[in-house]
């Protein structure tokens, strides 16, 4: 698994749209990182809820991840013109 660093894009699932990108990795020694979910702002989430790291993208494992996450998550992409 690749090292999480920051800019990498946030994903729910592999091959689905971006839903963010992360801001910073272990603060304060904790094992999290912080990642910003479009329309919603940053996120705290542990390290036990990336399933996957690789070509600079993290996975997050939706079982793991809490309710609000999740409804930011569905609410990323909501201010998008879907022509373009």
């Amino acid at each position: 698994m690749e090292k999480i660093q920051e800019g990498f894009d946030v994903f729910l699932h592999d091959g689905d749209k971006a839903v963010g990108a992360v801001r910073r990795v272990s603060p304060h020694g904790k094992p999290e990182i912080v990642i910003y979910i479009e329309n919603a702002g940053d996120f705290t989430v542990s390290l036990s809820a990336v399933e996957d790291v690789h070509s600079e993208k993290v996975i997050l494992h939706s079982a793991r991840i809490d309710k609000r996450l999740k409804d930011a998550i569905g609410h990323a992409h909501q201010g998008e013109d879907p022509t373009i």
